[in-house]
């Protein structure tokens, strides 16, 4: 690790507040849910500090703005979340809005920064704003020039920023980025004119690299904090990275593990994973669980997409709220240790958080391990398994002495923590943000005495922020620890820094198996002498430690199975779905959310054809003309069910309440008389609509939404014979389309698999359907319904009527 940073560089030293906890959340759309947010944390005794906003402070998605009416004064905002020791990180995307009088594009033209097409036109290419034209961050001129916004942007009270969307990502194309055949003006020194198939791996990385320099100049005194989604080798001297946007689901969180160490191994220290997942809607027990060991990633940040259920830790139910407020407190408490493990990768390169090998290269059953990292000498032990917790599982352990300890925080939802024989750990006391530490505060010391009864580690201390470290303005301790004679001497070995030792007491608890210690105190910088207990001594102080352990799990209230606490719309993923089968088809269907369709499998043919989770994707219907509005997360009723076996037609009728007085009706069959085909009539109807409506619903639309897999998809299209005769094929090429009018497929379109030789039918009513929507994922398709938009009453609901059949294509 050290020779790869001798040749890509080492991490920049964060500022500490940065590796505190953030709060994340894309719909915190104004400064008094923002505000409202933060006090509920210290409110709560859990820590927190830093609250992130998303693209909802912007004034239309223009980066660089703000709305006035959401958030009139980000500066005030800034000082009251400061007030309260609270940062704030906003976001930036790189595609800026092609919109004249928009002060960032005038000045970007003006200094011609964009990136061109091949005729020497700027591309365009679609993303939140619309239209957008994309900085060419190859070129020196577009660095300084984003830098000189970045600057003043940061004048608005803004403590990090947020780089997102910088792949660059852009919207209805195949490749979901900017064609390969753009021209990029780059610098000579890396490459000089190139199309963008040779800058892409690195535009993420130019992009975070003229935001930090950005930050940079707007105060010197200060160490820039940007956060990337996209990334190159070297990211890590200017940024920290995400893993990118998961889903709130167990595989996921398994997948975080690996994933964070991966990237440590590339040379990029700090990362972590959106905890609790973004898309889609966590349950009590997978968000306590992904928060007990997100807590204690190099980079800890829950974050949530809008349209899901809140992500908060105080969101799910007393149970998990108390699990969150441990594990955060449990990394504060090591933030100390992190701290160091952070200084000595800036200055080294070596990993924060390492694979369980490192401590034992020879043993290969340890590069297996997927479940456990280090962080330094400390070992975290994690269950991604819904069945267990991490103290029923069996932790394969490196060789030699491991030692467990905890914080008398030891909990079922919790992961198991080791300290590596001969490691000396600095700990701190249980603060809420790190602005409430002091230098004059308590220290202790966990020791756990390797086969010799020795020990070592390290402490680091400086400001926090800023530069000084960089001219020894700080204080790096060397402690060590030795028995002699059953006595063990813990003292100060060496000290690097011009810092002198801060006033403080001094805590040392020595490990000696099973959970017990013994403890002493003193003042830090005196050696401390501490007697050992005899050999039955310490038998019956491990013993004792082990049954206090076993009562306290007893004791505890686990996080619950149900899957939503009360009063949360969502799921309970604990149900079992629901079969349809019948003829052709075996349909599963999840009414507890949004009575999605989790599973279509042909059986003839043995052909899967929704690509879904419970949570997400899959077929759904929505409400409204926007993605994922009211319909898709709601709970549903089973109102009816018949059965095949009962002479009944196989068919289930679903109702979901979706608010203002309105009801999202489906019922879903396999038909008896034609046992080929799956029938899904759905309707919106009012049941109550408020007074002085006339008797009418808000505007609404009944939008269906299916997420098909594509077995093959560099081999599909979407043909149909449109309403005015003409023969129509949309392949993944065309990126999204809409077909309105007479351009409407009349009354059937279909999914053609060319190597299959099949065709997925879809039948419907043209009366009913206003528009139809193609949309190319990355191995899916959405081939979406949408009726008008209009409001409802009881006598005029929206309805669409449709059909799905496989057939055999010639």
């Amino acid at each position: 690790m050290m020779s790869l940073s001798h040749a890509i560089g080492t991490v920049a030293m964060p500022p500490k507040w940065s590796l505190g906890y953030h709060q994340c959340r894309w719909s915190y759309d104004s400064s008094e849910k923002v505000l409202k947010v933060v006090r509920t944390f210290r409110e709560k005794g859990i820590p927190c500090d830093v609250i992130w906003m998303d693209i909802d402070y912007m004034d239309g998605f223009r980066c660089f703005t703000f709305d006035s009416n959401r958030f009139p004064d980000p500066k005030s905002m800034a000082d009251d979340l400061h007030s309260i020791g609270c940062k704030s990180i906003w976001m930036l995307d790189p595609g800026i809005k092609k919109e004249k009088g928009y002060f960032v594009y005038e000045s970007g033209s003006e200094t011609d920064v964009w990136i061109k097409k091949a005729d020497d036109s700027p591309f365009i290419g679609e993303v939140w704003p619309g239209d957008c034209v994309f900085p060419d961050f190859t070129c020196e001129r577009t660095r300084t020039w984003w830098a000189s916004l970045v600057k003043d942007f940061v004048s608005n009270g803004v403590d990090g920023i947020w780089n997102d969307m910088n792949e660059p990502a852009v919207f209805k194309t195949t490749t979901k980025t900017m064609p390969e055949s753009n021209i990029h003006r780059g610098d000579a020194d890396i490459g000089g004119v190139q199309n963008h198939s040779y800058y892409h791996n690195v535009y993420g990385m130019l992009m975070a690299r003229s935001t930090y320099e950005g930050m940079a100049m707007s105060n010197t005194d200060k160490r820039p904090f940007v956060l990337t989604r996209a990334g190159f080798i070297g990211s890590q001297r200017y940024a920290a990275t995400w893993t990118g946007d998961n889903l709130s689901n167990w595989e996921h969180m398994h997948m975080s593990l690996p994933m964070v160490l991966q990237l440590g191994l590339s040379g990029q220290p700090l990362s972590g994973p959106d905890i609790g997942g973004f898309a889609g809607n966590a349950t009590p027990k997978l968000f306590g669980r992904w928060m007990g060991v997100g807590a204690l990633f190099p980079f800890s940040r829950g974050h949530s997409e809008t349209g899901s259920i809140d992500h908060e830790p105080w969101s799910f139910g007393e149970e998990c709220e108390e699990v969150c407020r441990l594990a955060l407190l449990r990394r504060y408490r090591l933030l100390p240790h992190i701290y160091t493990l952070f200084y000595l990768s800036h200055k080294k390169g070596a990993p924060v958080a390492a694979p369980l090998f490192f401590a034992d290269s020879q043993d290969p059953e340890l590069r297996k391990i997927e479940t456990s990292f280090l962080l330094g000498p400390l070992l975290i032990c994690a269950s991604t398994s819904p069945e267990k917790g991490a103290h029923e599982c069996a932790h394969k352990l490196p060789k030699g002495v491991w030692s467990r300890f905890d914080f008398g925080d030891s909990h079922p939802d919790l992961p198991v923590m080791y300290l590596q024989g001969g490691a000396i750990l600095p700990v701190g006391l249980p603060i809420k943000h790190v602005g409430e530490a002091s230098l004059e505060d308590d220290l202790s010391l966990i020791v756990s005495l390797d086969e010799n009864g020795k020990a070592e580690g390290v402490l680091f201390e400086d400001a926090g922020d800023g530069y000084g470290f960089t001219q020894e303005n700080y204080l790096l301790t060397y402690y060590v620890a030795q028995v002699h004679s059953s006595v063990v001497s813990v003292k100060v070995l060496k000290t690097e820094g011009s810092w002198n030792r801060p006033k403080r007491n001094l805590n040392i608890s020595i490990l000696l198996g099973g959970g017990a210690m013994i403890s002493s105190h003193g003042v830090d910088g005196e050696e401390l002498h501490i007697t050992m207990p005899s050999g039955s001594e310490v038998s019956n102080l491990v013993a004792t430690s082990e049954l206090e352990l076993k009562k306290r799990l007893e004791m505890i209230s686990p996080i619950p199975d149900i899957d939503e606490p009360s009063g949360q719309e969502g799921a309970e993923l604990s149900k079992i779905p629901i079969d349809l089968k019948s003829g052709d088809w075996l349909l599963k269907v999840v009414p507890w959310i949004g009575g999605r369709i989790i599973s279509m499998t042909h059986l003839p043919t043995d052909s899967q054809w929704l690509h879904s989770r419970i949570e997400i994707n899959g077929y759904e219907e929505y409400s409204g003309t926007e993605y994922r509005s009211a319909g898709c997360t709601e709970e549903y009723k089973v109102v009816r069910r018949y059965l095949e076996h009962s002479g009944e037609e196989e068919s289930i009728s679903l109702e979901g309440d979706i608010g203002g007085g309105l009801v999202l009706q489906r019922h879903i069959s396999i038909l008896k008389d034609n046992p080929k085909i799956v029938q899904i009539n759905s309707s919106i109807q009012a049941r109550n609509v408020g007074a002085g409506s006339g008797g009418f619903s808000r505007l609404v639309c009944l939008r269906v939404h299916p997420t098909f897999t594509l077995l093959h998809p560099t081999e599909v299209v979407v043909a149909f014979t449109a309403i005015n005769g003409s023969k129509q094929e949309c392949s993944p090429e065309s990126g999204e389309v809409t077909l309105e009018g007479d351009l409407r497929p009349n009354g059937e379109w279909m999914l053609v698999d060319k190597c299959a030789g099949v065709s997925l039918v879809n039948t419907f009513d043209p009366s009913q359907v206003s528009k139809c929507l193609v949309h190319w994922g990355t191995g899916d398709l959405n081939m979406e319904l949408w009726s008008e938009e209009r409001p409802v009453s009881k006598d005029t609901p929206l309805t669409i009527c449709h059909q799905y059949e496989l057939r055999q294509t010639c």
